[in-house]
């Protein structure tokens, strides 16, 4: 990108950021579609699971990190009713399938390369993740990945399906 256009992209996205929706813990998940994959057309066809959405890049240093321990979860909670759905915002496909080819993958994968579901949940940086009760309502976000907060994390999704985290 030339210095010409950052300047543009900057004021971009601040007349953009107003039409971004926050995301509030108690409302309603943005309905987003979940291109390419497995387990759902869109957000809302998981309404009754427990949704973990993650939204990553193949860039993201702490995304390498967090893929491990949502596989983890995933194994762990899937049959409690959790349903981890990681959301890749790369513009470019084969940087994301790089990533994957060296980070597995025991959840489900959807692929936004317009940025539409990053936008409608008012994403801000790389990973970012929401905890969607069964009820479609949001009941907790969190920003970046670091490996002191797994626990605290787990414990969430195991108090969200119903259960104790071990």
């Amino acid at each position: 990108m030339t210095r010409l256009h950052r300047p543009l992209l900057m004021l971009l996205m601040a007349l953009a950021a107003p039409l971004a929706l926050a995301l509030d813990v108690g409302q309603p998940a943005p309905d987003v579609d979940l291109p390419d994959s497995a387990v759902a057309q869109k957000l809302s066809d998981l309404r009754g699971k427990v949704v973990y959405v993650d939204f990553w890049a193949s860039w993201c240093g702490p995304c390498k990190q967090s893929f491990p321990w949502m596989n983890e979860m995933q194994r762990k909670y899937g049959s409690k009713g959790l349903q981890i759905v990681a959301i890749n915002v790369d513009a470019k496909r084969a940087d994301a399938d790089k990533f994957l080819a060296q980070n597995s993958t025991a959840f489900a994968l959807a692929f936004d390369a317009k940025g539409e579901s990053p936008r409608r949940f008012g994403i801000k940086g790389m990973p970012t993740s929401a905890l969607i009760g069964a009820d479609g309502k949001v009941l907790y976000v969190h920003q970046g990945f670091r490996m002191e907060e797994r626990a605290e994390l787990e414990a969430r999704l195991a108090a969200a399906v119903g259960t104790k985290a071990n």
